[in-house]
């Protein structure tokens, strides 16, 4: 299996409307493709002046629907949060296999 783990930093004056509409919005909306079997939100611990960092965790079963994802989903679904929250988060990605 595989984790798809987007790390987003989330500016102060933002952080709850975001978090709000992440779990109320973009998270099922991820969901919903169908690529994913489980889903974990998690604060990162680590105190940050510019911002509070989060961890969203999807795991899916290979490779093959991870990318299929990236092609026919995560345009499209990344520029709704960049569109929401312009300049207000910086967020990267990262891939990791469950042994």
């Amino acid at each position: 299996m595989i984790i798809y783990n987007v790390t987003i930093n989330i500016e102060h004056d933002v952080h709850d409307e975001w978090l709000q509409w992440m779990r109320t919005k973009h998270i099922p909306d991820v969901m919903a493709t169908g690529y994913f079997l489980e889903n974990k939100l998690c604060k990162v611990l680590v105190e940050e002046e510019q911002g509070v960092t989060y961890s969203f965790q999807y795991t899916c079963k290979n490779m093959e629907d991870l990318k299929e994802y990236q092609r026919l989903h995560a345009p499209r679904l990344q520029k709704e949060v960049a569109d929401r929250y312009p300049n207000k988060f910086v967020a990267f990605r990262s891939l990791l296999e469950v042994l």
